[in-house]
């Protein structure tokens, strides 16, 4: 529906979304990028959501100040890559540079962001798609595609036509953890659901499971932190 500010110190952007499903009024401050969202049902006027969200303000406020700071991608930081960090430097020549220590990035600074970030989705791509290829082959199920999106709620789904989609954040998590995601989204190719036969089909794809699954949910909302934007 569109965006709103909430006046203050700091203003507080509002992201207006209108659900037939929703039966009432409710607002959600996301866990994993701090994005604030007011939902509306079928009918209400915009300006009585307004009005709650106002009402909430000090609630909202506090669950904000608990969100952790995000972080601009730039020289001089440390960026995750495969679950190590790397300080970002600016080099010359055309290709960006990974060691085990940092990670080089030439050309203007001013698009250093973009230019790591598509640097950074096309590496998720490669590493995703070679352990997919490997738990469907272990399998027996093949897959129909695989996609890359910038996902919020999920760090991974499987549609029932066999479509693969992965957050390509789970390149900056160490290895173990983009395998196990990998697996858990194969395995549904076997099982579309989350019942003891599914976790029996993920714990043969990838043994030992339980501690990068523990990882993501003590660690996943830190791989948002990092802004691509500028």
């Amino acid at each position: 529906m569109g965006h709103h500010i909430l006046p203050g110190n700091p203003p507080v952007e509002l992201i207006l979304r209108r659900s037939p499903r929703a039966r009432r009024i409710s607002l959600r401050v996301s866990r994993l990028d701090g994005r604030v969202t007011l939902t509306l049902p079928r009918g209400v006027r915009e300006g009585e959501a307004l009005d709650f969200a106002r009402t909430k303000e000090s609630w909202l406020r506090a669950q904000l100040a608990t969100q952790p700071d995000s972080i601009s991608v730039s020289e001089g930081v440390r960026l995750p890559v495969e679950g190590q960090p790397r300080l970002i430097l600016r080099g010359a020549g055309k290709r960006i540079v990974l060691d085990a220590q940092s990670i080089t990035v030439p050309g203007p600074p001013e698009h250093m962001p973009t230019r790591l970030q598509a640097w950074l989705k096309t590496l998720a791509r490669e590493r995703l798609a070679q352990a997919s290829d490997r738990h469907a082959q272990a399998l027996g199920r093949p897959y129909a595609r695989l996609s890359l999106r910038e996902t919020r709620s999920r760090w991974g789904s499987c549609t029932s036509a066999g479509g693969l989609m992965y957050s390509w954040r789970l390149v900056m998590a160490p290895p173990v953890v983009l395998d196990y995601v990998a697996a858990h989204e194969v395995a549904h190719l076997a099982e579309m659901n989350h019942s003891p036969a599914f976790w029996a089909v993920v714990a043969r794809l990838c043994p030992g499971y339980h501690a990068p699954r523990q990882w993501l949910r003590q660690h996943g909302t830190d791989l948002h932190r990092y802004r691509f934007d500028g």
